[in-house]
């Protein structure tokens, strides 16, 4: 387990044992991409990859981050953090982001550890962030609930580390609960939970994928240009996942920007469409998936040739009855729906064909849909006053 991981690193790291060991889960998203940072729905799964955080106080002013796979140990000021590039900048921005709510910085120690892949669009950042601020929200005394820890954590990735995403990542990793997908309404950031019985297979491409270089920040561009073309005919539409297809039409754009947009709109359109299969099936949307995918791939161009390989193989598998990439894409992972069975017949026949092709080995997994953040260790004597007791041990 990660948790048990993180705290080895923190004893190996520091000498002692953590106070407090904290995890978050990485996510797929079943359908909705590029549709949370305009204002739209998403339905992403919490995964049973975690990623754990574990804290102590500092023996110094300076609090001091390391982790299981790196032997380099940052060093940051809790209270003005300068941005480094590192990857503890997550840790260092949500602690800065706690602050605002309420939860005075203070020198900690941090080791982290971790079951979800970086660079797989499994959102490895969000888990890192949402998984810190449980950690020092229950170090502090655990005075915040999961909807504003989440949006704690979103705030470290959009303000410090400067990704302009949307809340789905933040919200599942923190909101999540076994057996269930999440509904996020993103204009008004309300979350329900939708029964899901399905197991789906994630595959990743190992194509490296980073939102920071990748044209995610051109695409959300062509977005915010797109609705204020539709805003100069129609004021009234406020997020660009709520406008008709008929309004991006009507409205004065680039072919470019309107195909972004049609996706948008359509996207939206399928989430609701995909959210009332499963409630009257329990089934995810095998048609709902394919189109969704060829969306990203022609309309929004966030595909590969990778991703594509994959979802062709999946659409001629029996048993397998959708598929489509999953977390912006640029590379990363794609995922299957169907039975188990014939999941994982194609996982093991994609890997020596995919490996033969594109010159490296794939990796996947199967899961279910998993619980959100949680406090897994939590010591006497914290700050704050908080109860001794020990958590998922």
């Amino acid at each position: 387990m990660s948790a048990e991981r993180a705290a080895a690193t923190y004893r190996r790291a520091f000498g002692e044992d953590p106070a407090v060991v904290a995890s978050a889960p990485g996510r797929v998203n079943l359908i909705g991409e590029h549709t949370d940072y305009n204002g739209g729905d998403v339905l992403p799964m919490a995964l049973s990859l975690r990623t754990s955080v574990a804290v102590g106080p500092s023996t110094d002013a300076l609090s001091h981050a390391v982790s299981e796979q790196s032997p380099r140990v940052g060093a940051f000021s809790p209270t003005g953090p300068s941005r480094s590039s590192a990857w503890w900048d997550y840790v260092a921005g949500t602690m800065l982001a706690l602050g605002t709510a309420g939860v005075a910085p203070r020198p900690l120690r941090i080791a982290v550890a971790s079951d979800v892949p970086s660079g797989a669009g499994l959102s490895s950042s969000a888990a890192l962030e949402v998984a810190t601020a449980f950690a020092l929200n229950a170090w502090s005394g655990g005075g915040l609930d999961a909807r504003t820890l989440a949006r704690v954590a979103h705030r470290a990735e959009t303000e410090f580390v400067g990704v302009p995403c949307g809340i789905m990542d933040q919200y599942v990793s923190s909101l999540a609960r076994e057996g269930h997908a999440l509904l996020v309404a993103c204009d008004r950031e309300e979350a329900t939970l939708v029964p899901m019985a399905a197991t789906v297979l994630i595959f990743d491409t190992r194509t490296p994928r980073s939102l920071r270089t990748s044209a995610f920040a051109q695409r959300r561009h062509e977005c915010e240009i797109a609705l204020r073309a539709i805003q100069r005919n129609e004021p009234a539409v406020r997020w660009l996942s709520r406008a008709s297809e008929e309004q991006v039409r009507r409205a004065t754009m680039d072919e470019i920007v309107r195909k972004r947009a049609l996706h948008v709109v359509r996207e939206t359109a399928r989430v609701a469409a995909c959210v009332r299969t499963l409630r009257e099936t329990g089934r995810l949307a095998g048609d709902s998936m394919y189109a969704s995918h060829a969306s990203l791939r022609d309309d929004y161009q966030c595909s590969t040739p990778e991703l594509d390989w994959f979802v062709d193989r999946a659409q001629e598998t029996r048993g397998v009855t959708g598929a489509r990439l999953t977390g912006a894409g640029w590379g990363g992972c794609a995922i299957a729906a169907g039975a188990p069975g014939p999941l994982r017949q194609l996982a093991d026949s994609a890997m020596e064909p995919f490996a033969t092709q594109y010159r490296r080995r794939p990796r996947f997994w199967m899961s279910a849909a998993s619980d959100g953040a949680r406090v897994d260790v939590l010591r006497e004597n914290l700050v704050g006053g908080a109860t001794a007791m020990t958590l998922n041990p």
